[in-house]
């Protein structure tokens, strides 16, 4: 028998990932906080919300906060999400090794590392002899880890080049057949770190791109103006901020210019 969640302590748990992460979470994500929650309220025999709630405020399981974070903040995403993004990437990527130059690019809520394996394939291709550099970051230590270890399921794929599945990736064979796995000379490129772009931001050499995407529409305004005020300074004069299609900056900032839709360049 299911745990029923007051909108009482629903509201409280909004205002914990609010807290916690700068995530607001709305009316409709009531059964996400269920269905993902429940689980630990069995794990600890806890009989309510509440009880589990009581819990997480007591700090005295550190681990048990972030775990209610990372289920609470977890998403899904694939390959070479928002093809235009990746064209845009191409195109940095192949002015600046006519200059001789390495790009530095952040995917700043990576998720589970499809976006950061996307980005360091391109630069791979395109700026093989250079010494670029990908951090990939994410307020989730679950999704870091798996991310870390580069397996997925073929679904994910299914916009990756094939000459990038060939060159990058390996093939699941028996029980691990449907899956791929990226190659370990990319994955040990990458740079994974937990970061909460709702926090003072560890010290960082500035970037040519930042790819913010799909995260934004989780935070209010108010977090919006925080989390791009921490970036800007991160972004080399001229470097690109992407964000999601479903979102922009109106209202957020006026420091960057519109390039295009979702993408913003500095001036």
């Amino acid at each position: 028998m299911s745990i029923e969640i007051s909108d009482q302590e629903f509201a409280r748990f909004q205002g914990f990932i609010l807290e916690e992460a700068g995530i607001t979470l709305g009316q409709a994500k009531k059964a996400l906080v269920c269905g993902r929650l429940e689980k630990r309220l069995r794990h600890h025999r806890l009989g309510s919300y509440s009880d589990y709630l009581h819990l997480l405020a007591s700090q005295c399981d550190p681990g048990e906060v972030q775990l209610a974070i990372d289920l609470l903040t977890t998403n899904e995403t694939y390959f070479f999400r928002e093809p235009r993004h990746f064209e845009l990437l191409r195109e940095q990527a192949v002015a600046a090794r006519k200059e001789n130059r390495a790009l530095r690019v952040w995917s700043a809520a990576c998720s589970t590392g499809e976006e950061a394996y996307s980005i360091a394939m391109v630069l791979a291709d395109l700026q093989a002899d250079l010494p670029w550099e990908v951090l990939a970051s994410d307020i989730s230590t679950k999704v870091l880890q798996r991310a870390r270890y580069g397996h997925y399921p073929d679904s994910r794929a299914a916009q990756m080049p094939a000459g990038y599945r060939q060159r990058f990736c390996l093939k699941g064979v028996g029980e691990q057949a449907g899956t791929l796995l990226v190659q370990r000379p990319l994955r040990e490129r990458i740079e994974f770190a937990q970061i909460n772009l709702d926090r003072a931001l560890p010290a960082l050499a500035r970037f040519d791109m930042i790819f913010l995407r799909n995260v934004m529409i989780y935070f209010s305004v108010e977090t919006k103006r925080r989390v791009v005020a921490r970036l800007l300074p991160l972004l080399k004069s001229g470097g690109y901020l992407l964000v999601g299609h479903s979102e922009t900056l109106n209202d957020v900032t006026d420091a960057f210019t519109v390039v295009r839709p979702s993408v913003y360049q500095r001036a």
